[in-house]
């Protein structure tokens, strides 16, 4: 192969004119979605958009975001305890400043793509070089990168990008990525249901029935900005209550996302009353459907088993529109497997740039990362 070089970008105008024609096989990676990110970001992260050209023509694109864990609220406060408590003071004293080379804020292989095959020598190398070339960047800026992650990769890549740059770094493997495979023979919801054992039939049937008052509505934009502070306030709850957390959207997220994206992304609010108590997101993504952020109220989400429901709508929707898998992410496995998704393993590579501090950094962060005790539920026949 020629020689490949790359370009930093921090701003969506400066990108190449035929950047989305390189990213065409990742909504992740395209423009639109990359304005909502420029738009709309948390407010501790800082986005760049990487071009990667062989002699002048580009050829692959990539995400790298920029985390200043400084400007956090809080990292989660489910788990009040000791752990928690050191974990914080670590992450404040010894890794506030993070660069991830991919997307932290959806799981999956989001964090580049290539229009030609390109061998794992060169992906690993670019990758390598792109990070060195950001913490320079930040260096002029008087800011030290502590912590360098390259996110999310399918174990075959993984495997592969460790025989070359990546195999002096640590790789890690957190919760898996629950992925929901859905079957052919499944052309509405019916099909679906008539798949389950027994006793996850009876489970659908009392989900159902307990949320039977609710009432669900998918939100056009205008609807979308009437209700803007009450679907930040039912996010922020859920996203405030998980065990860790490394940002918070920005409140305008979910409209600019529906504005950027229309039709590509959407929103379904659920109403008790008139009131809006839940809602889900979901972005279309080929023939892959990825779901988003999601929030709800505690007390109905008790009540109504409005989680689970929300995960047979989020499915259904996926049979019915022909998607061919559903992306369910990390988080809340047991219940995703009782719904029919499986778990993926998810390989991520990172290191500290203190030399000291990254020769224990495979145990720091067993240590640190909480252990996810879960049981896989198998609810087809």
């Amino acid at each position: 192969m020629s020689t490949t070089t790359f370009t930093i970008y921090s701003k969506i105008s400066e990108l190449p004119k035929n950047w989305d024609d390189v990213a065409i096989a990742n909504a992740f990676l395209q423009t639109p979605y990359l304005k909502v990110l420029e738009t709309s970001a948390p407010t501790n992260m800082q986005c760049f958009y990487i071009g990667i050209f062989e002699n002048s023509e580009l050829i692959g694109v990539a995400l790298a975001q920029y985390l200043n864990l400084n400007q956090l609220e809080s990292f989660g406060e489910r788990d009040k305890c000791l752990k928690t408590a050191v974990r914080n003071f670590v992450f404040k004293n010894f890794a506030s400043h993070v660069l991830f080379l991919g997307n932290n804020m959806i799981t999956g292989q989001n964090g580049y793509t290539f229009n030609k095959e390109i061998d794992f020598e060169h992906i690993s190398r670019v990758l390598v070089e792109c990070a060195e070339a950001i913490i320079g960047y930040f260096k002029k800026n008087r800011i030290n990168i502590h912590l360098v992650s390259f996110k999310d990769f399918y174990p075959y890549c993984a495997d592969a990008l460790k025989r070359f740059d990546f195999k002096n770094i640590y790789e890690f493997n957190t919760q898996p990525n629950m992925i929901f495979r859905l079957s052919d023979d499944w052309k509405t919801k019916d099909d679906y249901v008539a798949a389950f054992s027994k006793k996850y039939r009876d489970q659908y049937k009392r989900a159902r029935k307990k949320c039977d008052r609710v009432l669900t509505k998918e939100l056009s934009l205008e609807e979308i900005t009437a209700n803007e502070e009450r679907i930040y306030e039912l996010y922020h709850h859920v996203a405030k209550n998980a065990p860790f957390n490394t940002f918070f959207l920005a409140k305008n997220h979910f409209s600019t996302f529906k504005k950027q994206l229309n039709e590509q992304f959407v929103l379904v609010g659920y109403f008790m009353e008139e009131k809006l108590v839940g809602f889900h997101t979901l972005l279309l993504n080929g023939t892959v459907l990825e779901t988003y952020f999601l929030g709800y109220d505690s007390e109905i989400q008790k009540e109504k088993m409005l989680y689970l429901n929300m995960l047979y709508n989020m499915t259904e929707f996926g049979i019915e529109k022909g998607y061919k898998k559903i992306i369910f992410g990390r988080t809340a496995l047991e219940i995703k497997s009782s719904v029919g998704a499986e778990p993926v393993r998810m390989s991520g590579f990172i290191y500290h740039r203190n030399g000291l501090i990254n020769q224990y950094i495979g145990k720091i962060f067993t240590n640190l990362e909480p252990e996810a005790q879960w049981q896989q539920r198998h609810p087809f026949k």
